[in-house]
């Protein structure tokens, strides 16, 4: 008897490598296919794979495919894909696949829709109810129960007792689209000249059916979705499918009524408030095709689209792109790894583009398109800074005398103001003025913070809450604990004192509700039923609020405090973002920057408008050290229980370094959070030129530090964005 086939195949578990089975008689597997596997005691979902299989295991040793799903394959440039992330992130493969099969349940045929319809003469006895049913299906169409209960204005028993009595038939009906396909000449906008050139542009790039990528830097307001949506009208045109990532579930409801104007129809959505079952049903669209175009976060980039033919990148710039957890990725770089590999166009949209993408367009490895102006004629908001050290606000509050005024004369107006505070909750720290007891989390190196909407101290780290505390639990003193410093909670309470007349909201992404109740915060605010909006920085981007003409920033120095080398990036995207909500429906606007650095940089770049200085500035500065994108860095964090053995492995594995005099590394220093969840953390930096092979020296590393034993753990971050 011949030798059974063998094939490869890449299970989603925390493994390097393929595991090799045997073929069943009758099955015919290539690579991509999916399958189940017996794997130890259980059967699990794999992939075939391209490896070769090991040959050196005996026939009767290997195990068989237990099946064979009937689902559209992991396409060729999508398993290349999973290849080179695991490549670049020191990731395993099966980690890396994961994010790909993220619902198994998708691999199963979607259950058709039991319904009913016309199916035999009508009944003995008729009443006004059955009439009623009759009626509605006198169109031939069938209904399910419940849904032809509803339209026809009668109980559910109507529907049965026609069913028992022959005039209505049991049969299945499909179910319905997760998202009808869109329409790309359904309403074809009025652009301006310069986002027209625009929109040609990309519209050029698609039709090239090559890899590119291209930089949309728009001011605030100038239209950059409109010019991007044209990129996704050819697209279609075409026959292809687009993905459009968003940094956050909080930009959906503005962006799918946009697409909807645009295209006719919502997009798919894809994100972590689906439901189970709607996932499963996105992701069997995606690769099936049935599903067109999908608006998600950063996980939508490992669908396993058909043929997918464009990415866009909105708010390119945004930290939320990073994940930090098992795989370390950047969902920005890698929608350009992905486009490099399948062969088609990327759009990265900013109004402040990353200091990396923006480096990248200078040097042509981008092409740019420049939005300078306000669309529909709009100003840019006057911006002017608030020196705290001339104009304080009275003790115990945080709004100085001139914008308590401004905020006076935008209500009087009948227009709205936005306070901008990027702290959740009411204080960032609680303490005790009779012994100095300060509430920090039992797990974290971190102070608790004030939720008093919520009644309860919170750790923003591991989750960790405690009711909030009538007494000191160390000195026993019942009057002396006292909040410090400001969240938007807080600030909610004193602006409720200054404008009891106000219509307040805060928003903030930690109340309760989720998406739905966010929609329905938004659509108030756009209606004008909402007089001061207090926002972190969920508000600072991507909303379009019609009569918003004031922007408040409370503090304008906050960011400037975090020691890494993009404290200032970071501080200039979001006060550039958030003033920038000002005046998009056109007229007089401005924004008040409260700070006590007002020679700041960044604070003078905001004031000023002249974002080429700073980014010149900044690029200067990142040229002269030698930091990205002028070189490579990687974080190495080692963490675990005990504080004293975890410092001795993390000792240990840095003299295990190879030895490059090209490549600095730095470290073990003990974390700016030296504990998170209970495990004490230490940080190595290994900083590299641009040219070098960072993972190559890393794997090397890896191969000959001391093995991590019992519950310590090493995790590498290649391109590091927090340096916490």
């Amino acid at each position: 008897m011949p030798d059974q086939p063998t094939v490869s195949v890449l299970v989603p578990v925390a493994v390097a490598g393929t595991y090799t089975y045997a073929v069943p008689d009758g099955m015919r597997v290539t690579p991509g296919d999916i399958v189940a596997v017996p794997l130890g005691t259980r059967d699990v979902v794999g992939v075939v794979w391209d490896d070769p299989p090991d040959a050196e295991i005996g026939h009767n040793r290997l195990r068989p495919i237990v099946e064979r799903f009937d689902a559209p394959p992991i396409a060729a440039d999508l398993r290349r894909f999973v290849d080179w992330i695991a490549d670049y992130t020191l990731t395993t493969r099966g980690m890396v696949l994961r994010m790909v099969l993220r619902a198994p349940g998708a691999l199963e045929p979607e259950t058709p829709i039991p319904a009913v319809r016309l199916g035999g003469p009508p009944p003995a006895r008729m009443t006004p109810a059955r009439e009623r049913v009759l009626a509605t299906l006198d169109n031939g169409m069938a209904w399910s129960k419940s849904g032809l209960a509803a339209a026809a204005s009668v109980s559910p028993g109507v529907v049965s007792g026609l069913i028992e009595a022959g005039t209505l038939e049991r049969v299945s009906m499909p179910p319905p689209p997760v998202a009808n396909p869109p329409d790309p000449d359904f309403a074809e906008p009025a652009l301006t000249t310069e986002q027209a050139a625009g929109a040609e542009h990309l519209r050029q790039a698609v039709a090239a059916d090559a890899f590119s990528v291209t930089l949309l830097d728009g001011v605030t307001g100038s239209g950059k979705t409109e010019v991007y949506f044209e990129a996704v009208a050819e697209t279609l045109r075409r026959g292809r499918q687009a993905l459009v990532l968003i940094p956050e579930i909080a930009l959906t409801p503005g962006f799918l009524e946009r697409f909807t104007a645009r295209f006719g129809t919502r997009p798919a959505e894809w994100h972590s408030d689906l439901t189970p079952k709607m996932r499963e049903r996105v992701w069997r669209g995606v690769a099936s095709g049935a599903v067109r175009a999908v608006i998600g976060a950063r996980s939508a980039l490992y669908l396993p689209y058909k043929e997918l033919g464009l990415i866009v990148v909105d708010e390119e710039h945004d930290l939320a792109y990073k994940q930090e957890d098992r795989v370390f990725y950047n969902a920005r770089d890698m929608a350009v790894v992905r486009g490099h590999l399948a062969g088609f166009p990327v759009v990265l949209s900013s109004a402040t583009p990353s200091i990396e993408s923006r480096v990248n367009a200078d040097a042509g490895r981008y092409a740019r398109i420049v939005l300078s102006d306000r669309y529909a004629a709009a100003e840019l908001p006057e911006i002017a800074a608030i020196d705290m050290r001339r104009d304080p606000p009275p003790r115990g509050r945080f709004l100085s005398p001139p914008l308590v005024a401004a905020v006076e004369e935008t209500l009087a107006g009948n227009q709205q103001a936005l306070l901008f505070l990027n702290r959740r909750g009411y204080a960032p720290l609680t303490l005790c003025r009779s012994c100095g007891h300060r509430f920090q989390c039992p797990n974290c190196s971190t102070w608790l913070v004030e939720h008093r909407f919520r009644g309860v101290l919170l750790c923003h780290h591991c989750g960790y809450s405690e009711p909030r505390p009538d007494h000191c639990p160390n000195c026993g003193d019942t009057d002396s604990l006292v909040a410090i410093g400001p969240g938007v909670e807080r600030l909610a309470e004193e602006v409720a004192e200054r404008f009891p007349e106000a219509r307040t909201i805060v928003m903030s992404s930690d109340i309760m509700g989720g998406v739905q109740r966010l929609r329905l915060e938004l659509e108030s605010i756009e209606k004008g039923d909402v007089d001061i909006v207090i926002g972190t920085q969920l508000v600072a981007k991507g909303h379009n609020f019609p009569l918003l003409t004031l922007v408040g920033v409370v503090d304008g120095d906050l960011g400037l405090a975090f020691g890494d080398m993009r404290a200032a990036e970071r501080t200039f995207q979001l006060l550039s973002q958030v003033t920038g909500r000002a005046g998009r429906a056109g007229g007089a606007s401005r924004a008040l920057v409260q700070t006590y650095a007002p020679d700041h940089p960044v604070i003078r770049a905001i004031v000023s408008g002249d974002r080429e200085a700073f980014y010149a500035s900044e690029i200067a500065a990142r040229r002269a050290a030698a930091l990205p994108p002028f070189g490579r860095l990687a974080a190495i964090v080692i963490s675990g229980p005990d504080r004293h053995g975890t410092l001795g492995y993390a000792t240990a594995f840095r003299r295990a370094a190879p030895r490059d005099e090209s490549i600095q590394v730095l470290g073990p220093a003990e974390a700016p959070l030296a504990v998170i969840r209970g495990r004490h953390r230490f940080r190595i930096l290994v900083q590299a030129p641009r040219n070098t092979d960072i993972q190559a020296f890393l794997r090397d590393w890896l191969a000959a530090a001391p093995t991590a034993r019992g519950s310590l753990r090493v995790q590498v971050d290649i391109d590091p964005q927090s340096f916490l």
